[in-house]
């Protein structure tokens, strides 16, 4: 199951992380530092590390957790991990899927949180792959897609602008993806 959330931080709230993160730039550095073995092959980006990032990144997890549509989608056990990601021109993540463990543990379900303005970028579209052939997501400010951390996906080149998302994996109470749909 695939699942867009709109509106899961409002656009004054993007903003300031946005701020916040520009303020903060030392703290990005490559992204294939946190990629598995093939992912390094095909990842290129970049991910913030610092104060800020953590701080957001901590922001994000309580906001979802108090959603009750992701909750409900979700039944999230733990957040595995989540990053800042951003993508500037030349720069794209070929196809992959994620690692099913993470630090030793599952990992369920994927989502992207998008926290650049879709029209501020060209390229960049999260593009998942499924049994209906692939999926184009470039969401509103705000706007969080949640898929199943075995989908085949991978972002476009970024051409123009910059793309700047946090993503994250989630270990479910319910490891079956059947029945989180089925409770859903």
């Amino acid at each position: 199951m695939m699942l867009q959330i709109a509106g899961v931080l409002d656009p004054q709230r993007v903003e300031t992380i946005r701020s916040q993160l520009a303020a903060e730039e030392a703290g990005f550095a490559s992204g294939k530092t946190t990629a598995g073995w093939y992912a390094k092959d095909v990842k290129h980006n970049d991910q913030a590390s610092g104060v800020v990032a953590i701080a957001v990144m901590e922001h994000v997890k309580s906001t979802l957790m108090a959603n009750a549509l992701f909750l409900s989608a979700a039944r999230p056990k733990a957040f595995v991990k989540t990053l800042v990601s951003r993508y500037r021109p030349g720069m794209h993540y070929g196809t992959h899927v994620d690692d099913p463990l993470m630090g030793g543990i599952r990992t369920d379900l994927s989502f992207t949180l998008f926290l650049a303005p879709p029209e501020s970028y060209e390229g960049g579209s999260l593009i998942i792959e499924d049994n209906e052939g692939d999926r184009t997501y470039k969401l509103s400010v705000g706007s969080l897609i949640l898929y199943p951390s075995t989908s085949l996906h991978r972002v476009e080149e970024v051409r123009s602008g910059e793309r700047l998302a946090i993503v994250g994996w989630i270990r479910s109470y319910l490891r079956d993806p059947q029945q989180r749909e089925m409770l859903f």
